[in-house]
């Protein structure tokens, strides 16, 4: 069994190396956006980003750095399946599933005008916003040194393998394919 943590920055194709693993991998899907969606619409929020945020940081500092990725990962192993685990955030989150001696990190980039282009396509309730607030959003998730706090780049920094998703998504699809059959033959 496989367990896989994803990274990156917004709109770097984290949700393309997910969709691949499912459909051509068979792996089982856990994702941080997910249950925080479902956390924020049990207090009865609108669901955006600074809610994602707040909600998230709140349930790290009340239970632990760890806390939301140790939930899904719990998840992931009921299954018995190989599982992704999508929105790795914190480097917290990234040493509590390194120690379980089943996890791979991967983190994904791009461009900043090339993903920007891409949360405008996607459409997701929580990328409507202008360039600016997109990269005040990144810059804001990028570097605390909170510990129950966003540190994407620490988090990239983490990862056991790094993609630049600057080509087609064909391209990401062939460097993550040759990456787990690495994982899976050594």
């Amino acid at each position: 069994m496989i367990i896989i943590g994803i990274t990156g920055t917004l709109g770097a194709g984290k949700g393309t190396i997910v969709d691949f693993l499912i459909r051509e991998k068979g792996f089982v899907h856990f994702s941080v956006r997910s249950y925080l969606t479902t956390e924020i619409s049990k207090r009865n929020l609108p669901v955006n980003r600074d809610n994602m945020v707040m909600v998230a940081n709140e349930l790290r500092e009340k239970h632990s750095p760890s806390f939301i990725v140790e939930q899904l990962y719990k998840e992931a192993l009921k299954t018995g399946k190989n599982c992704i685990i999508e929105s790795i955030r914190t480097p917290g989150e990234v040493h509590a599933l390194k120690q379980t001696g089943t996890f791979f990190l991967f983190a994904v980039d791009a461009p900043v005008n090339v993903r920007y282009d891409r949360i405008i396509k996607r459409k997701s309730e929580t990328d409507f916003v202008s360039f600016d607030t997109f990269v005040e959003n990144e810059k804001r998730e990028m570097t605390s040194t909170d510990p129950n706090k966003q540190n994407i780049s620490k988090c990239i920094a983490l990862a056991d393998y790094f993609f630049m998703n600057d080509e087609s998504i064909e391209k990401l699809e062939q460097k993550t394919d040759a990456v787990i059959r690495n994982i899976i033959t050594n």
